[in-house]
């Protein structure tokens, strides 16, 4: 398992539009997953580590952020041929096990994921109203253990994005597990 750390804020990036199918059985795209002052776009998946620490953490952040008009969706790009666990019927399962508040799609040809430049899982993208990229950073100075009573980067860089328009200029980068491309066939 690779721990690699995406690269900081591009302000301003534009959000890259997308047609995924969900795990309840519909289509999600920018137009249909935004809220009036934003979206947070993640990539997760289920086996990574990084993500189950944090999992509690961020549908508890997903649900405030709704009350301040960030939507959220989070994209499963990683390809189950070699975990099994990532498979969209285990997706749907861990869904609907931890009630996610949120739409979780599959992105299985990876060119959301490539089109977002995402690396690994968590990899959190929270954009604006305009759907300008303000804040690619950490959920919390958690990584594979939970930190208690850490402070919610991701959850307050968003509150001030619905606010302000605009994120914080010091953000501090996620960490996880490399996203797990399909191999390339000639």
């Amino acid at each position: 398992m690779v721990s690699l750390q995406p690269p900081l804020c591009d302000f301003g990036w534009k959000a890259r539009d997308f047609d995924l199918l969900g795990v309840d059985g519909k289509r999600y795209n920018l137009a249909n997953a935004r809220g009036k002052n934003g979206l947070l776009v993640m990539f997760i998946c289920n086996h990574c580590p990084y993500v189950k620490s944090i999992r509690e953490r961020i549908i508890r952040d997903t649900l405030e952020l709704q009350q301040h008009g960030i939507n959220s969706i989070a994209i499963m790009s990683n390809d189950p041929a070699d975990y099994a666990e990532d498979s969209f019927d285990n997706m749907k399962l861990v869904a609907r096990q931890h009630g996610y508040p949120f739409p979780y799609v599959w992105d299985e040809t990876q060119h959301v994921a490539k089109n977002y430049g995402a690396v690994c899982t968590p990899d959190f993208f929270g954009f604006n109203a305009d759907l300008e990229l303000q804040y690619r950073g950490r959920l919390d100075a958690s990584r594979k253990e939970a930190v208690a009573e850490a402070p919610r980067d991701l959850f307050n860089a968003m509150l001030q994005v619905a606010r302000t328009g605009q994120g914080p200029r010091e953000q501090i980068a996620s960490m996880g597990c490399s996203i797990k491309w399909k191999s390339e066939t000639p």
